[in-house]
């Protein structure tokens, strides 16, 4: 797996930890009891990745942070943080248009409470908080060229849900890092599955504009795009070859002239995420992209063979990989 990174060399990680628990306050009560297999499983494949700075996802966000001070305690990281995820967030209204209020897809984005399912960001490395952009809030409908979904011309499900519908289903935020060598800047992101709706293609759609966010964000479309070095790193839940969803918005992110698509290998070659077979499998849909700034020494998909000894820790913490790049600059 390799070491640490040394002072001119950093490994930038992203992990989707599928730790959400189906109540509020229920995973910091199992961290707590110290007696889950899960979480131990977690905790030993991020110990043995021994990234510097790795971005997570499918971890349940708390208002006082305990939790995840609590778990980066147990990982070995002086620094964390995370935002309030789109996640759960309650609207009042049917935005998935199957007439009923207050289920999990009616939030701002997927979630049977506020904040399953957040995003975190763990470091050995200090993280400037307070210049953190976080582009969570903006709307869907007011990104150019958004794929709003509609049925016969008309908006799905309806234009009072459009006008308060957010793009990002967790979270889009750029958190800067203070690195040995200079600050960079970590871009971290974990798409809706392009599935689960209906010929609207809702979940389609707004899984291909999240990714195309990243873009806009570049070329100054939206926000304000980083001036030196960065990566982004997160779930994108989109394989630019096999499963569903718009394969274009994957294609144009690892095609974008300013990012360097490494493609990490493990034991099933690109692949991230092991989700039932037949279908749809294995796929890649999990993504450490750094910037053309950065010299890539190494990169790796935490995927062992099937007899290494690791093998089945890694499949009891999660379905997916976890994924990291060595970078220099």
């Amino acid at each position: 797996m390799g070491t640490a990174a040394t002072a001119d060399t950093l490994r930038i990680a992203t992990y989707n930890t599928e730790l959400q628990r189906e109540g509020p306050g229920l995973f910091l009560r199992d961290l707590a009891r110290g007696e889950d297999e899960q979480i131990d499983a977690v905790l030993a494949v991020i110990a043995t990745a021994n990234a510097d700075v790795l971005a997570l996802q499918g971890i349940d966000y708390d208002l006082t942070s305990e939790a995840l001070s609590r778990f980066a305690k147990a990982a070995g990281y002086p620094h964390h943080f995370a935002l309030r995820p789109n996640t759960g967030m309650p609207t009042g209204l049917d935005m998935d248009g199957d007439g009923r209020l207050g289920g999990p897809r009616d939030a701002q984005g997927y979630g049977r409470f506020s904040g399953q399912g957040g995003m975190a960001i763990l470091s050995r490395l200090p993280i400037d908080a307070r210049n953190v952009q976080d582009l969570s809030s903006i709307l869907w409908r007011d990104v150019p060229g958004a794929l709003l979904p509609n049925v016969d011309g008309a908006p799905f499900p309806n234009e009072e849900a459009q006008a308060i519908q957010r793009l990002s289903t967790t979270g889009h935020w750029v958190v800067p890092i203070i690195g040995p060598n200079g600050p960079f800047d970590l871009l971290t992101f974990h798409a809706s599955p392009p599935v689960f709706d209906g010929p609207e293609d809702r979940n389609g759609k707004r899984n291909h504009d999240e990714i195309m966010l990243w873009l806009k964000l570049l070329d100054g479309t939206v926000g304000t795009a980083p001036t030196g070095p960065f990566v982004i790193a997160g779930d994108a839940n989109l394989d630019p070859v096999d499963g569903s969803g718009i394969k274009a918005a994957i294609e144009a992110l690892l095609g974008a002239p300013d990012l360097q698509d490494v493609a990490p290998r493990g034991h099933f070659g690109t692949d991230t995420v092991d989700w039932d077979d037949p279908v749809p499998g294995d796929l890649r849909v999990d993504y450490v992209l750094p910037s053309t700034h950065w010299r890539v020494i190494d990169s790796g998909v935490l995927w062992p063979d099937p007899d290494d000894p690791m093998a089945d820790t890694v499949a009891m913490a999660s379905r997916h990989r976890l994924i990291w790049v060595d970078l220099a600059y």
